[in-house]
């Protein structure tokens, strides 16, 4: 099984575009990478959490499930929660959408933890790191452009799919 946890702020726009957006990938694996692969969804596990505590409970917000559901891609029931010490060590990969998640994570996790994280490989990663590119997921929060992270989360979801199809 391979896990991956999305985490953004407030786990209502990019995080769960994420969620959502990788989960049909793996639905509609092979045909959407161009690695050849055996895995099928049942391979993953796939979910989206925030680093602050300032939406929990709330749903995907408006636009972004607008967005989501543009494309077909149902969001239903999702909620935003926080991040835990747990998910850390329960997933296989923790992605974050931009530098401040990773800043954020220092109250989240121990600290023996985020200081081995941030002085060698692991298994925290940004988003659009997979996909070559060193820079955070466009914030439709502060830009009110969901389509700039539509692009965002397929091209680093897509990437990020084929590096694990790949190994």
């Amino acid at each position: 099984m391979i896990k991956i946890l999305f985490v953004c702020h407030g786990n209502i726009c990019r995080s769960p575009m994420a969620e959502f957006v990788m989960k049909k990938m793996v639905r509609e694996l092979p045909s959407v990478i161009s690695a050849n692969t055996s895995l099928t969804a049942a391979d993953f596990e796939i979910a989206s959490a925030a680093t602050s505590t300032e939406e929990i409970g709330n749903p995907v917000y408006p636009p972004a499930r607008r967005m989501l559901a543009s494309h077909g891609i149902d969001c239903h029931g999702k909620t935003a929660r926080q991040m835990t010490t747990a998910d850390y060590h329960h997933y296989d990969y923790i992605v974050l959408m931009d530098q401040n998640n990773m800043r954020n994570l220092r109250w989240i996790l121990p600290r023996d933890i985020y200081e081995r994280e941030t002085r060698e490989p692991c298994k925290v990663s940004l988003l659009m790191d997979w996909a070559g590119k060193s820079r955070d997921v466009a914030d439709p929060w502060y830009t009110g452009d969901f389509e700039a992270t539509w692009q965002d989360v397929n091209e680093g979801c897509k990437a990020m799919l084929e590096a694990i199809c790949d190994n």
